[in-house]
């Protein structure tokens, strides 16, 4: 990663965070974008920001506990009022999502489901007029049978990837599911692929994230811009 683009995320991370203010439940997102934001938060917390985090991984739950920023969960705080998380393609125009690239989708989608708002920051490379323009729609399956799951989802035009650590061994989720990564060749409507999807028989989740984003912040090299959802 260089360090320009570092600097992009960081810029994207500080002016998403000041959407938070004292007082909030904080959907605290996954991924080295998202690092960056609950940085910042826990440098506020430092300095005196009263706000009570609710992780979407286990890696963000360990960051956000070493820089002391205060943690619950869906069960105390069913109601989250701001979520900020990256995304790993953002569809200008509508604000649709593709996300998982992380591994931590499913938790993602669930905390930006509970949540008032949810704040996405991306550098300018992550726009697209479609999704799946670069990235796979990453979807999480349960592991029995999952060859199963793979075919039902190649009948749906995807070739998908079983996702592997650098050992080889199959990737596992903080749920201890699978992720199959799904190449399409184009996504003519991601609103009609994510309700195909939402069918599949063994897929939990997938990483289609459509209709959630309330805004996206944008760092580019002239600064960083805010794209409303419509």
């Amino acid at each position: 990663m260089s360090q320009d683009e570092n600097q992009l995320k960081i810029a994207a991370a500080e002016s998403a965070v000041t959407r938070v203010t004292d007082g909030l439940i904080v959907g605290l997102g996954s991924g080295s974008t998202a690092a960056f934001a609950v940085a910042a938060i826990g440098r506020r917390v430092r300095e005196g920001l009263r706000i009570v985090g609710i992780p979407t991984s286990e890696r963000t739950a360990a960051q956000a506990r070493e820089l002391g920023i205060p943690l619950s969960s869906l069960a105390e705080q069913p109601q989250v009022d701001i979520t900020i998380d990256g995304a790993d393609e953002v569809e200008e125009g509508n604000l649709n999502l593709i996300k998982g690239h992380g591994g931590a989708l499913l938790r993602e989608k669930i905390v930006a489901s509970a949540s008032k708002k949810l704040v996405i920051i991306v550098h300018g490379s992550k726009l697209v007029n479609h999704l799946g323009a670069h990235d796979p729609v990453p979807a999480e399956v349960i592991p029995f049978g999952w060859q199963v799951t793979a075919r039902h989802l190649a009948d749906l035009g995807a070739k998908p990837s079983l996702r592997r650590n650098p050992d080889g061994e199959p990737y596992h989720s903080d749920g201890g599911n699978f992720i199959l990564d799904c190449t399409f060749e184009s996504i003519a409507s991601a609103d009609t692929l994510a309700r195909e999807l939402d069918h599949v028989v063994g897929l939990v989740e997938h990483g289609l994230f459509i209709g959630l984003t309330s805004e996206v912040h944008v760092a580019e090299s002239s600064g960083v811009r805010i794209l409303n959802r419509p």
